[in-house]
């Protein structure tokens, strides 16, 4: 006697050996015994095992469940009964565990109601079952042409429209990304460099703008219409008459600086900066649009303004005319001694725009002993001895001090030049320092008249925000408030407003017990750090395209720690795999094997040393 029966979700049959109440010793085919129980049995027969299961799986794949769910109606049956009424007759056990195969591996046309035993599914349920199966018949067809054609370095036209979604928000669930990760699992390359190669990326640096903008920007960069700017009348003309230093791409002209000589023989040197906060009130549209953006974006080539252009330009400090301002007028004694500090809200007449690249040859470290017939010559020779007192009074000056670079891009019609400028340099220092001076002795004003502010500090070599007005250490003073930049920064329009409520005796615009000044604080610290790692990778892309657009095969670079190095001409780190055990500042030669503007990598290969640093660390000549 042999038995059918069902076990953890299959078919089995085996030959009984003993029964016991409720279960049944067996042995298969192979001689393997085991214990089953009763009720697990569908069926008792007959004959021989071997080749028994081979037939039924033979003749399971014969029949057809369509036919078989007309037959058997509404009612729950057997699988025997069905068996019967299909063949006719009496089924031989083997037809008769065909059915059962079939009636089991067809649940979309029966449901299973106990061991051997099914219903019928209702005819919509059917139908519904047949489409969702013929749909994803249809769709795993669909993936596989689409991995077919990935594979082949071809861009599926059902892509185009999805390229977004691929690039940076991915929807798993889409048959595209299936795909995509598919084919890109097979040819062992991400998903992101399959595309690249299927052409769907024809810039990656629209697809690295496109990551940002998109991030930040969901929008567009477009302003919303708005209201004229409010300008600020019966305004007070200074005597002074400023010019600005700035980089030639500057279109938001915050600051200036003048020089007047007093009766008395003290000089008074004039910080006067920009003063949107006359013009640009709380709660107004153009407000609310700062508050949105936070800051100016800045990249090579490009950059995204906070405020719109008609409001920066009735505040911006543009040459040949007359234009509001705050303004901190420090007296310098012939010795250098600062007299008297005041600060004044007025209108002043921009005499001038120096430019960076204009200026630069002829007020420089090797220009400082002059005489030069730069008109501004005096004023910025003295306005550079000063700058070196107010160094020194923070601290902050060392003459031996090793000179730090920094880096000035210029994009055109698709060419790079990176241009290096001297940290320090004597323009950069005039510029830096009293813009230090003006950022601190205003936050010390505020301080004094207990208004809230937003400052900067630093303690243990951490910089943060903080509505206190708390020591930065690495400035080397007291207080320091963000309030000299705010047609580019919130922050510094938001102190601006501040700082004016004091010096004309009005109301602040934020309280100290109004939360929405820390949530100004907050939400700018957030968005400037993003901006500002956005235009750090945006640098080190356009390093990559200046390699490439020079054609350059070899490069120098400098050792800074173990296999990590900088490029020479370029603020481009990165490691080289190849470098052997060298001391920092040592000066090496790297053969370009590889650059991966997608990615923003740079792969390199030692070439050998260029020179050594001294015993001082600095490298020798």
């Amino acid at each position: 006697m042999n038995v059918f029966y069902e076990e953890d979700g299959s078919f089995k049959v085996a030959s009984v050996m003993t029964e016991n109440p409720g279960s049944l010793q067996v042995e298969a085919l192979g001689g393997k015994r085991s214990k089953i129980k009763s009720a697990n049995v569908l069926m008792r027969f007959d004959g021989t095992l071997s080749g028994f299961m081979e037939g039924v799986e033979q003749e399971s794949r014969e029949l057809d469940p369509s036919f078989l769910w007309e037959c058997c109606g509404e009612p729950e049956f057997g699988f025997e009964n069905l068996a019967q009424e299909y063949y006719g007759e009496t089924p031989t056990p083997q037809q008769a565990a065909a059915v059962a195969f079939c009636l089991h591996g067809a649940p979309m046309y029966f449901y299973r109601k106990g061991k051997g035993r099914y219903k019928a599914a209702p005819e919509e349920n059917l139908k519904a079952a047949l489409a969702s199966q013929e749909k994803k018949r249809q769709q795993a067809e669909k993936v596989a042409r689409y991995i077919e054609q990935l594979k082949n370095q071809q861009l599926p036209s059902e892509f185009t429209d999805k390229l977004d979604m691929l690039f940076y928000d991915p929807d798993k669930n889409t048959l595209e990304w299936k795909a995509l990760d598919q084919a890109a699992g097979e040819l062992q390359m991400s998903q992101l460099k399959l595309l690249e190669a299927c052409g769907a990326i024809s810039s990656p640096h629209d697809y690295h703008l496109g990551a940002f903008l998109r991030e930040y920007f969901p929008a567009g960069t477009h302003f919303p219409s708005h209201a004229a700017v409010h300008m600020p009348d019966r305004l007070e003309r200074a005597e002074a008459e400023a010019f600005s230093i700035d980089d030639s791409t500057t279109t938001e002209i915050d600051d200036a600086l003048s020089v007047q000589q007093l009766s008395d023989g003290t000089q008074r040197v004039g910080i006067h900066i920009a003063a949107p906060a006359l013009g640009i009130l709380p709660g107004s549209e153009l407000d609310e649009m700062a508050m949105q953006r936070l800051s100016t974006v800045y990249m090579p080539g490009n950059k995204i303004t906070m405020l719109p252009e008609p409001a920066i330009q009735p505040f911006s400090l543009t040459e040949g005319e007359w234009k509001p301002a705050l303004s901190l007028y420090i007296d310098v004694a012939e010795d250098l001694s600062i007299v008297n500090r005041h600060s004044k809200v007025e209108l002043v007449n921009i005499k001038a725009n120096l430019r960076h690249d204009e200026l630069e040859p002829h007020f420089n470290e090797g220009t400082l002993q002059g005489p030069s017939e730069h008109p501004y010559w005096q004023q910025l020779t003295l306005l550079h001895r000063f700058a070196e007192s107010l160094e020194k009074a923070r601290g902050k000056y060392d003459p031996n001090r090793a000179p730090q670079l920094d880096y000035n891009f210029y994009v055109e019609d698709g060419r790079v030049r990176i241009v290096s400028r001297h940290r320090g340099s004597p323009m950069d220092k005039v510029v830096a320092e009293l813009m230090i001076e003006a950022n601190s002795q205003w936050g010390a004003l505020l301080h004094a008249h207990d208004i809230p502010g937003i400052y900067r500090a630093q303690n243990n070599g951490k910089v943060y925000m903080t509505m206190k007005a708390e020591p930065h250490q690495g400035l080397g003073v007291s207080q320091y408030t963000w309030c000299t930049s705010p047609l580019r920064r919130m922050v510094d329009l938001v102190n601006q407003r501040q700082i004016i409520s004091v010096l004309q005796n009005t109301t602040a615009p934020y309280s100290r017990d109004n939360e929405t000044l820390s949530n100004i604080m907050r939400d700018f610290d957030l968005a400037y750090n993003a901006y500002h790692e956005f235009q750090h990778r945006m640098e080190r892309y356009w390093c990559l395209q200046y390699i490439r657009q020079e054609e350059l095969i070899e490069i120098g670079a400098t050792v800074i720690r173990e296999n990590l190095v900088r490029l020479d001409e370029m603020p481009y780190i990165t490691k080289v795999h190849s470098l052997p055990s060298l001391s920092a500042g040592t000066r090496v030669r790297l053969e370009i094997k590889r650059i991966d503007f997608l990615e923003i990598e740079l792969d390199t290969k030692f070439k050998g040393v260029e020179t050594e640093p001294n015993q001082s660390g600095t490298v020798a000549a």
